[in-house]
């Protein structure tokens, strides 16, 4: 089997829910001493294509589910190798946090933006689920946080966001830092209730929006560029 047929045999396992099969080709690949940036644009690959299947309806959310526990998974593995290039390069980038607002739980959505994220080289503080305002206040200060992430899959999470963005405001942060929302039926509008800078709908637009913003000079425009759900 050549190169290429192992990288779509990974790709396709992931894709097609078989864990254990992809599970045994990370080992595999690990064990061969493959650099952990090469599995996890694999894993960012079959994240592409589990995305389109959502999209035209053919993966629902029990698929979803699965996909976030085989990151979550095959991360464990690969987040080891990745520590260790980043203590060769030196300091990592301006940090990403994340977190699901207030009063909400759900963490599917999260669990999958922060694997995308960390897959392409962001700094991501994952603050977990039923995060109060107080935390994303103190966390921005302590990690000087560029980027913003409130998840929250509720309708009620939409108050939730809005407070914290007007927590961060409140604590005169609110300038230096950037803001996405996303979960459940995000919009313009919800948007413009809770005063982000962005919303979004799935993860590889929130890779997208982060990328612009800290790297393209794109900040300090509203958009409407999809990011979690």
């Amino acid at each position: 089997m050549t190169s290429e047929e192992r990288d779509s045999a990974l790709i396709n396992a992931i894709a097609d829910m078989q864990e254990e099969q992809a599970l045994a080709l990370v080992l595999a690949y690990i064990a061969e001493g493959m650099e952990a940036n090469h599995l996890l644009d694999l894993s960012r690959r079959a994240m592409e294509v589990i995305g389109a299947r959502f999209e035209k309806g053919e993966y629902f959310l029990p698929e979803l589910i699965m996909a976030a526990e085989m990151l979550k998974e095959i991360g464990a593995l690969v987040k080891p190798l990745l520590a260790k290039d980043a203590a060769s390069k030196g300091p990592a980038g301006p940090a990403v946090l994340i977190g699901t607002v207030h009063g909400d739980v759900h963490d599917i959505g999260k669990e999958i933006v922060t694997f995308m994220l960390e897959v392409n080289g962001f700094n991501v503080i994952d603050l977990g689920v039923d995060v109060p305002v107080e935390t994303f206040v103190d966390s921005i200060r302590q990690h000087k946080a560029a980027v913003v992430g409130l998840s929250g899959f509720l309708t009620m999470a939409y108050d939730s966001m809005r407070d914290t963005v007007q927590g961060i405001e409140s604590a005169g942060l609110r300038q230096g830092v950037k803001i996405m929302i996303g979960g459940g039926q995000v919009d313009e509008g919800v948007r413009k209730y809770t005063g982000a800078d962005a919303f979004g709908l799935n993860a590889m637009d929130a890779v997208t929006l982060c990328q612009g913003w800290l790297g393209s000079g794109s900040a300090g425009r509203a958009s409407t560029i999809s990011s979690v759900k």
